[in-house]
C-alpha cells in the first residue's frame, strides 16, 4: 500500500522521540574515528515545510516541535536536536522540519555514508531533489524490506538501520520482526533502530514480545505516551533499538520525565525505558 505520507505527520510528538534517538544514536557513532554508514528503509520525502498543505492539514507537529521549538532544557538529547532543528529555521520561526534523512545528513561526517530507500514515487521524486545530489548519499526507489536485503552489511562494518513503516496493514508487525532477524544475521554488530506506534494496547505489547523472543540480544525498549492507553487513535510510540550505545538508557532516563512535562497532553501520559534483552 502506498496511501501513507509522512508529510501529515512530520514533527508531531512521535517524530521528537523518533529523531531525538536517531541522533544521539549517530552523535555516539561519530566518537570513533571510523566511518559508519547510515541506512534507512521508510525515509519519506527527506525534509518538510511547516506552511505546506500537508503539515497544515492536522497540524500535528503543534504537539511535538511546536511545543519545544526555541527552548534550552539542558537534556544534552534533546538540546542537541533543538540544535539542528534550529540550523534549518535561521530565521527564529519555524518554517522546515527535517525527516530522518536530511537529520542524518546534518548529523554525518564527510567520512560517513547515507543509503536511503522509499518507494512512494511522489516522495521519492521529492527525496531525490533534496539529496540525492549530497555526497556519499545514494537514493533508492525501492521496497524497503527487498532494500535491506540488497544494501547489508554495508562495506563500513558498522553502523544505523532505522526502520520505521507506516504500519498501514496490520502484517507490517509480522513484516518487522522477520526482516530485523535475517537483516540482524547479515549485520549482527549494527545498531537498529525501530519505530512503532502506540494505538492498542495488547497488540502493542503482543509486538514487543515478538521482538524480545526473536534471538537477538541487546535490545532496549523506549517508549512515550503523551495520553493514557484509554484514548482513542496513536496515543504514543517508541523505539526498540538493537545493539544501543551503552549510553542511550541513561541519556532517554534524563531526557523522558522532560519530554514529558512539555509534551503530555492533560493527565495519564506515561514513558517506558527498559532492557528487553540482556546484552
Amino acid at each position: 500500500m502506498l496511501s501513507y505520507r509522512h508529510s501529515y505527520h512530520a514533527g508531531n510528538f512521535a517524530d521528537v522521540l523518533k529523531h531525538s534517538v536517531q541522533l544521539a544514536i549517530i552523535e555516539y557513532l561519530k566518537k570513533k574515528d571510523k566511518p559508519f554508514c547510515y541506512h534507512d528503509t521508510h525515509s519519506g520525502a527527506g525534509g518538510y515545510v511547516i506552511a505546506s498543505s500537508e503539515m497544515q492539514k492536522n497540524g500535528e507537529y503543534q504537539s511535538g516541535i511546536g511545543k519545544l521549538f526555541g527552548r534550552k532544557t539542558g537534556v544534552d538529547v534533546i538540546d542537541q536536536y533543538l540544535d539542528l532543528i534550529s540550523s534549518l529555521n535561521t530565521s527564529g520561526r519555524l518554517n522546515n522540519y527535517p525527516g530522518s534523512p536530511q537529520i542524518a545528513l546534518l548529523a554525518k561526517r564527510v567520512i560517513d555514508r547515507v543509503q536511503l530507500t522509499e518507494l512512494h514515487p511522489a516522495d521519492f521524486a521529492r527525496l531525490q531533489k533534496m539529496l540525492g545530489k549530497q555526497k556519499k548519499v545514494k537514493v533508492y526507489q525501492q521496497d524497503a524490506w527487498q532494500g535491506l536485503k540488497a544494501m547489508l552489511p554495508p562495506v563500513e562494518k558498522r553502523g544505523l538501520v532505522l526502520i520505521d513503516p507506516s504500519y498501514e496493514v496490520k502484517q507490517d508487525y509480522k513484516t518487522i520482526v522477520a526482516s530485523l532477524k535475517e537483516a540482524h544475521k547479515r549485520f549482527s554488530a549494527g545498531i537498529f533502530a525501530i519505530w512503532y506506534p502506540v494505538l492498542e494496547r495488547s497488540a502493542t505489547e503482543q509486538f514487543i514480545r515478538s521482538l524480545a523472543q526473536a534471538g537477538m540480544r541487546n535490545m532496549l525498549r523506549i517508549e512515550h505516551c503523551i495520553l493514557p492507553d484509554t484514548e482513542q487513535g496513536m496515543t504514543g510510540s517508541g523505539m526498540i533499538v538493537v545493539n544501543p550505545p551503552y549510553t542511550l538508557k541513561a541519556d532517554m532516563e534524563e531526557a523522558q520525565p522532560v519530554l514529558s512535562k512539555l509534551l503530555n497532553e492533560g493527565e495519564g501520559g506515561s514513558f517506558i525505558i527498559e532492557q528487553l534483552t540482556k546484552e
